[in-house]
């Protein structure tokens, strides 16, 4: 458990960095922050004195506590060597490291810093990042964002990067709600060349298996969708399996009855990405099913896993290492004063053709 002075720290920061509080605004007294957090006035004047320390407050004899800018000058923003800031849901697995890898050989060149943290795909610990970021006094920032396809409850920390003239672009998906400069792969592209690949082979019961707290599967839904409507296949709801962040565990054994339900009807799957793919996979093998003979899967992202695995995924192409060079390049050319830089790029897939789809 948080000391008292702590938790009055957190949420002081908190409110100074999202831009509740703003520089030069007096903050509440001594005594109503005691009545606001129920603690003593010793409690109170040691997180004010800790936050002046940090640079956060600043207090005038007879005047009051304002908020002060000085924690910008004492960290990052203070060094004469740029730093840009790196938030990704996610560091050591799948198709991350490789963008990471595009970013910073890219910030390199340039003799840029990189400060990097995850979210796990966690609004909590996303508050925690760009808190850290805006701390720190990053110069630019990379962002993927965070369940991207629900409302974000951390939208005025992005907004107090834009004030602050702190340029940002977001990779893999973005906040529909502000207007912000992304670079994505075509995710509703990729699931439509996905599906018209198993129609093409003769499949007509095709199953689709999306995320749906990401806006990727939000896209990667209506390219299965609108595949279908052309070539004038029925949808059929009780073929769709949609997961997020938190039923993801569940994903396995819900595969398994799935399949076993519909293992007379359903022919081919299109997989939200080659992680899900490669369950599926699994669940097959486990089931008796044979792949592609009985049921023809395709994945999305061509990534390592799908590369690796000892089955050859057929799957669908994506920048990964392209996106992040070209992320860092963007904020570069930005800091250096560069208009007319794209405000959306997408990327566009390609279909890796492997050994998990049949022709019917």
């Amino acid at each position: 458990m948080k000391p008292k002075y702590q938790v009055i720290i957190d949420d002081i920061k908190s409110k100074i960095l999202s831009g509740d509080y703003s520089v030069g605004e007096q903050i509440p007294t001594e005594s109503a922050l005691q009545s606001m957090y129920e603690v003593s006035r010793q409690t109170v004047r040691k997180a004010i004195l800790e936050l002046s320390n940090e640079g956060f407050l600043r207090s005038e004899k007879g005047s009051g506590t304002y908020v002060s800018n000085q924690y910008r000058l004492r960290t990052g923003g203070g060094s004469s060597k740029k730093t840009i800031g790196v938030i990704t849901t996610y560091i050591s697995d799948y198709i991350f490291p490789s963008i990471i890898r595009g970013i910073e050989s890219r910030l390199n060149e340039d003799n840029y810093s990189l400060l990097l943290a995850s979210t796990n795909n966690d609004v909590a610990q996303e508050k925690k990042a760009l808190e850290m970021m805006l701390s720190y006094g990053v110069d630019g920032l990379i962002i993927e964002p965070t369940k991207s396809n629900l409302y974000n409850p951390n939208i005025a920390y992005y907004l107090s990067f834009k004030e602050q003239d702190i340029p940002f672009i977001m990779i893999n998906a973005y906040y529909e709600e502000i207007d912000v400069p992304f670079m994505c792969l075509d995710d509703v592209q990729s699931s439509y060349l996905a599906t018209k690949e198993m129609i093409s082979n003769g499949h007509t019961q095709i199953g689709l298996i999306s995320k749906m707290d990401d806006l990727q599967g939000k896209y990667r839904m209506k390219g299965y969708i609108k595949a279908l409507g052309e070539a004038k296949l029925r949808f059929h709801p009780e073929l769709v399996i949609s997961f997020d962040t938190e039923t993801k565990q569940a994903l396995s054994s819900n595969l398994k009855d799935f399949l076993d339900v519909n293992r007379e009807v359903l022919t081919a799957i299109v997989c939200y990405n080659d992680e899900v793919g490669l369950e599926v996979v699994h669940a097959c093998r486990q089931l008796g099913i044979s792949i592609p003979e009985e049921l023809s899967i395709i994945g999305q992202d061509n990534s390592y896993i799908a590369k690796n695995a000892n089955i050859q995924l057929t799957t669908l192409t994506h920048p990964q290492e392209t996106m992040g060079r070209d992320a860092a390049d963007w904020i570069i050319r930005k800091l250096q004063g560069k208009r007319d830089l794209p405000d959306s790029t997408y990327y566009q897939p390609e279909l890796v053709y492997g050994e998990t789809v049949q022709k019917r």
